[in-house]
């Protein structure tokens, strides 16, 4: 029987004849380099790596060890490893975890929402915050030049005029993150 396809006639008959007229004889080590070779590969196709599409669970604490955000039970944080989408020093020892794992990672500001900016701090006038919105601490949502919503925290009141912090408000600080990771997809790059 022969098989015409993409222009090549093609006899399967004649092909398996081929093969089985090759060597077939494979030694116990070259059959066990093999396997851990195809079992790595297996491995590897699971662990997160650059293009790879992770979901992740994470529980974020201060260095005191005192809770400050969770999404666990909640709709899990998924991107695009390798993109720069997280945080660098999250990103980074989540490289190569698997399907399951769970890990604890302390970061330090730089690794984590960087250090405390000097130049991030505004002074506006007293009249343009909200009454109910003047005292320390105060966090206040405006909406940013490209339409984004931005919070900045007060971050002293003065006689006329109120000093708001635009950094980040885990900036500066060491923070500890527990992460579980849920799924990992191949992505478009891999």
């Amino acid at each position: 029987m022969f098989i015409f396809a993409a222009g090549l006639i093609f006899n399967p008959e004649a092909r398996a004849q081929e093969f089985t007229t090759e060597k077939t004889n494979i030694s116990d080590e070259e059959l066990q380099v093999v396997t851990q070779t195809r079992q790595q590969k297996v491995k590897e196709d699971k662990m997160i790596k650059n293009g790879s599409v992770v979901s992740f669970e994470y529980t974020i604490s201060d260095e005191n060890g005192k809770l400050i955000e969770s999404s666990r039970g909640k709709e899990p944080v998924t991107y695009t490893h390798g993109q720069q989408q997280i945080i660098p020093g999250l990103e980074k020892k989540l490289s190569g975890m698997e399907i399951n794992e769970e890990k604890n990672v302390r970061l330090p500001p730089e690794e984590a929402f960087g250090s405390i900016d000097p130049k991030g701090f505004q002074e506006v006038p007293k009249d343009n915050i909200p009454a109910e919105d003047l005292k320390v601490g105060t966090t206040i949502q405006v909406r940013g030049r490209q339409g984004e919503d931005l919070d900045l925290r007060v971050h002293e009141i003065k006689k006329e005029t109120v000093v708001l912090d635009l950094n980040h408000p885990l900036a500066g600080k060491t923070l500890n993150f527990g992460v579980k990771v849920l799924d990992i997809q191949p992505g478009e790059s891999e």
